[in-house]
Parts: C-alpha cells; sequence; structure tokens
C-alpha cells in the first residue's frame, strides 16, 4: 500500500488512523491501534525528511530563477526558459536571478485540471450569467488575458479546540475538533477572500511535489511570516466551525478562539489562474473551474449604538400601528394617543432589548462583495470537459463539546431554546400576567359570570410592560447562560445532567424571605403590597358590588 504524507498510520499494522475527537487520537480502524497526537506529529517529521530529500534531488535536475517583482515584492519563480512578464498582481515588470531552494518548498502539490483557454471559458460563462454586473463586462474583454499560477497554501489537518461564546451572554463553552482539509492561503499581495471563495479543491488529486509539475506555469513563493501563518490558520479553522457554533449557540454573534498548536501542516502548492482588471479581481479554480470575482465597488455597512437601534425601532414600530389604526378607520387623534402609549411601553422593551449590545458604537466598515459561480467540478471525460452536477461542499467534521462536570470533563450536547424550555417561559409568563385572575377564579369557585377584569386594572398596567422585559432580560439569558446538558456515553446514549442544589443557599434565601416579612420598615411596603394584591384577587373574583 502506498504511504501518502497526508494520512496518518497505524504503527501496528500500518492501516491509515483516523482521529476521534471524544478519545483525542487517532484510531485505526482495522486493529484498533491508538496513535497519540505527538506520534502522529513525529511520523511526519520523518516523511517530511525524506520528501525534502526527493525535492532536492528534483532541483537539481531543473535550473529555475527567482522573479522578484519591485512594486509589490511578490516572488514568483519561473522555469528556465519562460519570457519576460509582468506580475500580475501589481502590473511591474519582473526582474529574474538565480532562485534560491529554501525550506519552505511545498511537499504537496495539485495539478492544473484544465487549461488557460478552458478557464477563460468559464469566467466568460460567468460573464453571460451575470451581464447585468460591472464586474462581467469588465471581465469579458479580459478574459483571454487569464494567468495560471501555482500558489502557496498550507494543507491544515489535525485536531483543534475552541472556547467558544455567544456575544450577548457571558458563559464560555469548551468544545474539540478536527479539520481534514483546511487550506490556508501564504500570500500577502493576493486577496484572500477572493481565494477563499473559489475553494474547495478535490483531495484525490493531491500528489507529492516535483518539479515537473511546475513546467509551463508560474510558481508564487509564501512571503508571509510564521507568526502571519498561525495567525491565518486559527482564522481560518475558526471560520469553518462558526456555521457549528452558530447552530449551536443558536446565534450568528459568536466568538470562536481557536488553538490549532496540534495540527500538522503541509506546504502545498493549488492551481489557479488570475486576472486584475482595474479594481476588478477575478480567479478560477485550476483544478475544479469555480470562478470567484471581487466587487468593482466597495460596499459600507454602518454599525450604530444600540440606544439608536431602540429609538429607530419604536419609531418604526409606532408609524406602523399608527398607520393601521387610520386604516382600519380610528380618527387621527385617537390613532395618535393610542400610537404614543404603545410607543412608550415599546421605548422600554427595545431599550432593554438592545442593552445587551452596548460594545456597538458608531461605526462603518467597507468589504468588497464577491461573487462566485454555481455548479459542480469540471471533470475531463477523453478529451471534453464535463461539469458535475453535485456541487462540492467543504467537509468539516462537527465539534464535539466538552463540560467538567462532576469534576471531570465530558463529551456533552447543549440545549437552549428547546420547545419545552419555550413552552415554559410562555406558560410562566402567561400565568404571572394572569395571576389575580387565576386566584379570583379559586376565590369564586370558577364562576367565570361573576368574574370582573377591571379588578386587576392596575396589575395588568404593570405587568403588561414588565413581563416582555422580564423574558428579555432574564427568561432568554437564562436560556443562553444556563442551557440544558446532555451527557453522552461511549453507546452514543444521552442522560440529562442536572446542576445539584445545595441547602445552605437555600436556607438563606429563605432567611432573607422572612427579615423582609418581619423587619421593619421593609415589611410594612411588603405586607401593603400583599393587601393590596389580594384585594385585587377580591375585586377580580367578586365585582365592586
Amino acid at each position: 500500500m502506498e504511504r501518502t504524507i497526508a494520512d496518518v498510520y497505524c504503527p501496528n499494522c500500518g492501516s491509515p488512523a483516523k482521529y476521534d475527537i471524544v478519545a483525542a487520537c487517532y484510531l485505526c480502524g482495522y486493529c484498533g491501534g491508538r496513535v497519540e497526537v505527538s506520534e502522529a506529529a513525529a511520523q511526519k517529521k520523518g516523511f517530511q525528511k525524506l520528501r525534502q530529500e526527493k525535492i532536492r534531488q528534483s532541483a537539481e535536475q531543473h535550473r529555475l530563477l527567482r522573479a522578484d517583482c519591485p512594486g509589490c515584492g511578490a516572488e514568483l519563480v519561473f522555469a528556465e526558459g519562460e519570457a519576460m512578464s509582468v506580475c500580475a498582481f501589481c502590473g511591474r515588470t519582473l526582474v529574474r536571478k538565480e532562485y534560491l531552494h529554501s525550506a519552505g518548498m511545498p511537499e504537496m502539490i495539485i495539478p492544473f485540471r484544465i487549461t488557460r483557454d478552458e478557464a477563460a471559458a468559464c469566467l466568460e460563462e460567468w460573464c453571460r450569467q451575470n451581464s447585468g454586473k460591472s464586474e462581467a463586462k469588465h471581465l469579458l474583454e479580459k478574459a483571454g488575458e487569464l494567468q495560471g499560477f501555482y500558489l502557496p497554501y498550507e494543507l491544515v489537518r489535525g485536531p483543534v479546540s475552541c472556547r467558544v461564546s455567544r456575544m450577548d451572554a457571558s458563559a464560555v463553552y469548551g468544545c474539540r475538533g478536527h479539520v481534514d482539509n483546511v487550506f490556508v492561503n501564504c500570500s500577502r499581495q493576493l486577496d484572500n477572500l477572493l481565494l477563499d471563495a473559489m475553494e474547495p479543491f478535490e483531495l484525490a488529486d493531491l500528489k507529492e511535489f516535483d518539479f515537473a509539475y511546475a513546467a509551463g506555469q508560474g510558481i508564487k513563493m509564501r512571503d508571509i511570516s510564521d507568526k502571519e501563518l498561525e495567525g491565518r490558520v486559527r482564522e481560518e479553522v475558526s471560520a469553518n466551525y462558526s456555521p457549528v457554533v452558530q447552530d449551536t449557540l443558536e446565534t450568528k454573534a459568536v466568538e470562536v478562539d481557536t488553538d490549532a498548536s496540534s495540527v500538522l501542516r503541509l506546504p502545498v502548492l493549488l492551481p489557479v489562474y488570475y486576472i486584475r482588471s482595474g479594481e476588478v479581481l477575478a480567479a478560477v479554480n485550476g483544478q475544479t473551474g469555480k470562478v470567484s470575482v471581487r466587487a468593482e465597488k466597495e460596499s459600507h455597512y454602518y454599525f450604530i449604538p444600540w440606544w439608536l437601534k431602540a429609538i429607530l425601532a419604536t419609531a418604526v414600530i409606532t408609524g406602523a400601528a399608527y398607520g393601521a389604526f387610520r386604516l382600519f378607520g380610528m380618527g387621527s387623534e385617537e390613532s395618535l394617543l393610542v400610537a404614543g402609549v404603545l410607543a412608550a411601553f415599546a421605548i422600554i422593551v427595545t431599550l432593554c432589548a438592545y442593552s445587551d449590545t452596548v460594545r456597538t458604537g458608531f461605526k462603518v466598515t467597507a468589504r468588497r462583495r464577491i461573487f462566485t459561480s454555481s455548479g459542480g467540478p469540471l471533470r475531463r471525460k477523453g478529451l471534453e470537459l464535463v461539469r458535475d452536477a453535485h456541487e462540492l461542499a467543504r467537509d468539516i467534521m462537527p465539534p464535539a463539546f466538552f463540560e467538567v462536570l462532576d469534576g471531570k470533563p465530558q463529551h456533552v450536547q447543549l440545549v437552549f431554546s428547546s420547545l419545552p424550555r419555550v413552552l415554559m417561559t410562555a406558560f410562566i409568563a402567561m400565568a404571572v400576567l394572569f395571576l389575580p385572575v387565576i386566584i379570583a377564579l379559586f376565590l369564586n369557585g370558577f364562576d367565570f359570570a361573576r368574574l370582573e377584569l377591571g379588578g386587576s386594572a392596575v396589575w395588568f398596567c404593570i405587568m403588561v410592560p414588565v413581563i416582555p422585559i422580564a423574558v428579555l432580560k432574564f427568561a432568554v439569558i437564562e436560556l443562553y447562560e444556563r442551557p440544558w446538558i446532555y451527557v453522552i456515553a461511549e453507546d452514543g446514549s444521552k442522560r440529562r445532567w442536572r446542576r445539584k442544589v445545595s441547602l445552605p443557599p437555600l436556607r438563606s434565601a429563605a432567611l432573607g424571605f422572612l427579615r423582609l416579612l418581619i423587619v421593619p420598615p421593609a415589611c410594612l411596603g411588603i405586607w401593603f403590597g400583599i393587601a393590596c394584591f389580594f384585594t385585587m384577587c377580591w375585586l377580580t373574583a367578586f365585582g365592586f358590588d
């Protein structure tokens, strides 16, 4: 069996081992052997040493030259005999000098699958399908100027750990995962979002690097520092895991802090066709034919303070209510009065709702949109290119969440706003709102005919604004700060874990409540409130007669 640098192998039987998130190691599916993360890293170092020796031997057979761009600083490598050219990244003339072999040379490569003319046809097809966009008009005439390059990436594989949280909550949760096919761009001059949009690549074409693959193509060298690369690795892994974390935490406003120190990083070259037309940039995946285009103009996104959001939301609610009242025949003065009362209620609720984003201030950000083509990858069948019906998707292993329960970390499932919790919250809110009515029904023997809702008018006036605020500020936060936790056993079964209730805090709370009832002067106000409440219940049960 041919061994590849991209896999981890069992030391017992030699079969490929797959990473197990829960066990936090690589497990052999054939004999059950374990490969620790440190052993896998050592295994790769040995294999990489052999590959580097092969690369040095290959380099001796291919005299290459390095071209330095004086404009943007990009380094491009060309096989000897290629003509002088201009830098595709900034348009400057390239000055070539002897290529110096370095330790940063790639160990893996995905060869070009489609030719430059075929890539130009893909770009032209995108332009025709998006003829209404100004970018398409610019690129349609320039599609023939696409240039092919092998761009430097690092293939990232291995275990990662993350600390994740909601931006509107304080609880922090830990999760572990494994990334298999994350490619991190190592070029400073190129638009990272543009290159990321034309992914993914098919790993079935991944091969050990040999200079023979570079014949006729330019090779751009990595030009970012190790520190910058480590930051990009963390950002890329965090970006890949963010959708899964957003689904788990039930919001897009999440923070993902990733530790990718244990991953295996392999320098690779990936095939890309690239073109710049003024401010418009386009890239075509040299393997799959997927097109990505950067917008010509920047789009501006405005962030406003939380209190201004509340005012704007209140204005919209009030305006809509006033219009609805007028539409259904209510007079202008009555509509204005009712809408004004609603506005007073709405401003309180919206201020509370947006107060969890107090860190947001006035800010304007600018970014360029990225447009992509649709459809599956191009595959060569004989001399013809055929587009696959199934679009490629990133293969991401969902992370597993872990919590320290009963003194040890355990694999768990976090459940936030489940249907039972939502129904319970709604039931409690309605029960509190109609509490005097419920007590009144018990007092009058469930005689609905004798109920006088006017007896609870004061209660309703207080609770109608208080309950939404309480739900927003306490019930919702309670959902996100104290999720239901299910412990997942090795056989996949789940059991609900419940926090143990400590008696001392309960005793302390009971004593505090008793003090409020018997220690003046606070007890006088409390007993007065209790008397008023039961008076409302009595009036609601039997009326004012």
